[in-house]
C-alpha cells in the first residue's frame, strides 16, 4: 500500500488505487504525508484542516479527525501508523509508500548522474511520471494549497526544465519540443521555458515560428507583467534574426534540486545521440503532433502514451533492458538521418522516439474482464513441442482512442514478473503518421533483445499498419532447446486477420465503455465527491460522450480545470456542440476531431469517400432490409472500413458508426461544401 499526493490524495495498492473524498481527514492526512517522518505541530495541522479561522473545539477535533484515519488505514490494510509526538503528529514514509519521497529520491539519483545526460534523462523522466494530475485536487485545504502546493509545483518545473535542457543537449529539439509546447502555455511567465522553446524551434529549421514565439512571449510580459523580456531571451532573439550558429545546445544554468545546486554536465554537440531509452509522460506534456489518437489525449483509461524518444542503435552500443524493463545507459550510438525537406526549406535532423520501456498507465479504469484475460495470456506457460519456439502473439484492436495502448501496456505491467528480460514498447509509426519499415523494427527490436540478457521478454508493437510490418518479428525463433521467444503484444486500427491466419494468435477486439465504465472513469477523474453529488448529470455525460475513453478522457482533463462547475451545467454545455467541445484549450491537437481526422487520413481516398458517404446515410447501414438501400458502398467496401476500426460490427449483424464519428464526418463535409460553393 503507498499513499499518492502528486495528483489527487489517493491510497494504492497495485493497481487499485482508492482516492479520497474532500474531508477534514483528508486534509489532515495531505498536512502530515506533506511533512513525513517529521513532527508536524497541532497548530499547524488545525490550520491546514480549518484555516486561520478555527472552531473552540478545534484540538478535540483533529483527535477525531486521527481516530477517522487510523479506521481508514485498518480498513484498507495500512500499516502504516500515525504516532502522536508532544505538541503534534507524525507519519512515517519511505520512497517506495509515498510518491512525493520516491519523486525526491529520484531526481537525487538523477543528479548524481551529471556525466552522463542520458541516465540522468532517464531517471528524470522516471521522477515525472509519478505526477498524476492536478496537485491536491481533492483536498479542499486553503492553507495547503496557498503554502505547500506552489513548492511542490516548484520542484516539478525544476524537473520539467532540467529535461528540457537535457533534450536541447542531446540535440533532441523535436522531442524538447513536446514538453516546451505544454510547459509554455500553462506557465507563460516562465520565461526559461519560453526560451527553452524558442532555441528548440530554431534549431529545429523553423526560424519563423521561433520569432513568433518570442512576439507572443513579449506581448504576453508587457500586458500582464508591464516588464520586458529577460536579457538572455533578448539575445536569444537577437540570434535568430541574424540566422546566428548557436553551437552546442547544453543547459545554460545550474539547476536547484531542494536547495542544493548541482553542477551541469559539459554540453554535448546536437549531432550525438546515446542508445538507451527513456519515457515521456503525458502528465507533463502532450504531443503536438503525435498521429495516432492514443498518443494525442490524455493518459489514463483511454489509453494514451507520449511517444519517448528514439535509441538508434550501433554496432557496439544497443539499448539495454534490466529486469522489469528499465533500461540501462549504452555507448557510442549515434544518430544521423538524412535532412527533411519541405517546402524548399531544409530542415536539421531531429530524433523520433520509437522504443521505450513500458511505462505505466495511471489511474487505469474499466476493462476488468479485458485485463484479466490479457494479463492471463500472458502469463500462461508456453506449450510445450515446437510451437514453443514461435512468439506468443496477441493482438489488441479497435477503433482510434478507443484504449488499445492503455491496455496493452496496463496487461504488461501487471505480467511485468514473467518477463525477466523486460519489455519494451515499439513505436510503429513516425512522429508524421507513416509507418516504419520492417527491417529497420527489425533491426532495433533484435539489438535490445540481444542485449537483454538471459530470460524471456515482451514486446508491445504499437500502432501497427500492415501485417507485413510484423511478419517478419514473430517468425520462430530456432532450434529446439532454444527456448521460448519474446511475447508480443500487437496493438493496432487494424483486424489483421491475414496476420492471424499465417501466425496464429489471440485477439481481443475493444469497443467503447459500458455504461458502469464511464461512470466509474468519471469517479476516478473528477473525485466522488463531485460525481456522486450529480449522479445523473454524470451518465448524461458518458452519454454524451458515447462512452468513448478518449472522448470521456478529454472531458475530465476539462472538467478538473474548472472545479467550481456543476456536472449538469456542463452536460448542457457540452451537448450543445460535443465536437467543438471535446478538445483541451491550451493543446488544441488534443481533441477528439483532431483524433478522428488523424485516423480519417490514413485511408485510402476512395475508402474515405465511401466512408463520408455512409456517415450521411442512417445510423444503422445494413439492417433487415438488405443492403440496396445504400448500395453505392459494397459489402466488400464496408468490411475493408470495419477493418480500420472505422465501422462496428458487420455481417450478420449491422454496421454502424460511432455517432461522434458520424457527426464529425459530416460537420467535415459541411465544412468542405462551404468552401467549395465560395470557390
Amino acid at each position: 500500500m503507498r499513499f499518492q499526493l502528486l495528483g489527487p490524495l489517493a491510497l494504492a495498492d497495485g493497481s487499485d488505487t482508492v482516492v479520497l473524498q474532500p474531508s477534514k481527514p483528508a486534509n489532515l492526512l495531505a498536512a502530515l504525508l506533506l511533512h513525513a517522518n517529521s513532527p508536524v505541530s497541532t497548530e499547524y495541522l488545525q490550520r491546514a484542516i480549518w484555516g486561520e479561522e478555527q472552531p473552540a473545539t478545534a484540538r478535540a477535533a483533529l483527535q477525531t479527525c486521527v481516530l477517522r484515519l487510523r479506521r481508514l488505514f485498518s480498513k484498507h490494510g495500512v500499516t502504516t501508523s500515525i504516532d502522536a509526538m508532544p505538541g503534534g503528529y507524525r507519519i512515517t514514509a519511505a520512497p517506495p509508500t509515498l510518491d512525493l519521497l520516491g519523486f525526491r529520491d529520484r531526481v537525487r539519483r538523477a543528479a548524481g548522474l551529471e556525466r552522463d545526460p542520458e541516465a540522468e534523462l532517464c531517471a528524470l523522466r522516471d521522477a515525472l511520471s509519478l505526477w498524476q494530475g492536478a496537485l491536491l485536487a481533492n483536498v479542499r485545504s486553503v492553507v495547503l494549497h496557498r503554502d505547500e502546493v506552489p513548492r511542490l509545483a516548484e520542484e516539478r518545473l525544476r524537473a520539467v526544465e532540467r529535461v528540457c535542457d537535457l533534450l536541447l543537449g542531446l540535440g533532441r529539439c523535436g522531442e524538447a519540443l513536446v514538453d516546451l509546447w505544454t510547459a509554455t502555455r500553462v506557465h507563460p511567465g516562465h520565461e526559461r521555458f519560453h526560451e527553452q522553446l524558442i532555441e528548440a524551434l530554431y534549431r529545429s529549421g523553423r526560424q519563423s515560428q521561433a520569432l513568433a514565439e518570442y512576439r507572443r512571449v513579449k506581448g504576453f510580459l508587457l500586458e500582464e507583467l508591464g516588464v520586458d523580456p529577460s536579457p538572455s531571451l533578448r539575445r536569444l532573439e537577437l540570434a535568430v534574426l541574424r540566422g546566428e550558429d548557436l553551437g552546442p545546445a547544453g543547459p545554460a544554468a545550474p539547476r536547484v534540486i531542494r536547495g542544493e545546486t548541482v553542477p551541469l554536465p559539459a554540453a554535448r554537440p546536437a549531432t550525438a545521440l546515446d542508445a538507451a531509452p527513456s519515457t515521456v509522460s503525458v502528465s507533463d506534456a502532450e504531443s503536438a503532433t503525435a498521429p495516432d489518437a492514443e498518443s494525442a489525449t490524455p493518459q489514463g483509461a483511454s489509453g494514451v502514451v507520449a511517444p519517448g524518444p528514439t535509441p538508434v542503435p550501433a554496432q557496439g552500443g544497443p539499448p539495454v533492458l534490466t529486469r522489469g524493463g528499465s533500461p540501462a545507459p549504452a555507448q557510442g550510438a549515434t544518430s544521423v538521418p538524412a535532412p527533411v525537406t519541405a517546402a524548399g526549406t531544409t530542415f536539421a535532423p531531429v530524433a523520433v522516439p520509437r522504443i521505450e520501456p513500458v511505462p505505466a498507465v495511471p489511474h487505469f479504469t474499466g476493462r476488468a474482464a479485458e485485463t484479466a484475460a490479457l494479463t492471463a495470456r500472458l502469463t500462461a506457460p508456453p506449450p510445450p513441442g515446437p510451437e514453443d519456439h514461435r512468439p506468443l502473439t496477441v493482438l489488441v484492436s479497435g477503433a482510434p482512442g478507443i484504449g488499445k495502448s492503455a491496455l496493452a501496456q496496463h496487461a504488461a505491467r501487471l505480467a511485468r514478473d514473467a518477463f525477466p528480460a523486460g519489455q519494451l514498447l515499439v513505436r510503429m509509426t513516425r512522429a508524421d503518421g507513416e509507418p516504419r519499415p520492417a527491417d529497420e523494427v527489425v533491426a532495433e527490436v533484435a539489438a535490445a533483445l540481444g542485449a537483454a540478457g538471459d530470460g524471456r521478454a515482451l514486446l508491445i508493437l504499437d500502432d501497427v499498419v500492415d501485417a507485413d510490418q510484423v511478419r517478419p518479428l514473430l517468425t520462430p525463433r530456432g532450434e529446439a532447446g532454444a527456448g521460448p521467444g519474446p511475447a508480443v503484444v500487437v496493438t493496432s486500427r487494424m483486424g489483421l486477420g491475414g496476420l492471424i491466419a499465417t501466425h496464429g494468435g489471440w485477439v481481443q477486439r475493444l469497443t467503447t465503455f459500458t455504461e458502469a465504465e464511464s461512470y466509474a472513469l468519471l469517479l476516478t477523474a473528477l473525485g466522488a465527491e463531485r460525481v456522486e453529488a450529480e449522479p445523473r448529470a454524470a451518465h448524461r455525460l458518458a452519454a454524451v460522450c458515447g462512452h468513448f475513453p478518449a472522448a470521456l478522457r478529454i472531458l475530465t482533463a476539462r472538467l478538473l480545470t474548472r472545479p467550481g462547475l456543476r456536472l449538469a451545467d456542463a452536460a448542457d454545455w457540452l451537448g450543445d456542440d460535443p465536437l467543438a467541445r471535446l478538445t483541451l484549450t491550451d493543446s488544441p491537437d488534443h481533441s477528439v476531431s483532431g483524433l478522428f481526422d488523424r485516423a480519417l487520413g490514413r485511408l485510402d481516398p476512395r475508402l474515405s469517400e465511401a466512408f463520408t458517404h455512409l456517415a450521411q446515410g442512417p445510423p444503422t447501414l445494413l439492417d433487415d432490409r438488405g443492403p440496396e438501400d445504400d448500395g453505392l458502398v459494397p459489402e466488400a467496401v464496408r468490411e475493408q472500413l470495419a477493418d480500420a476500426g472505422l465501422l462496428e460490427d458487420g455481417p450478420p449483424g449491422p454496421y454502424r458508426i460511432h455517432e461522434l464519428l458520424r457527426a464529425h464526418v459530416r460537420r467535415t463535409a459541411r465544412i468542405r461544401d462551404r468552401r467549395t460553393e465560395k470557390v
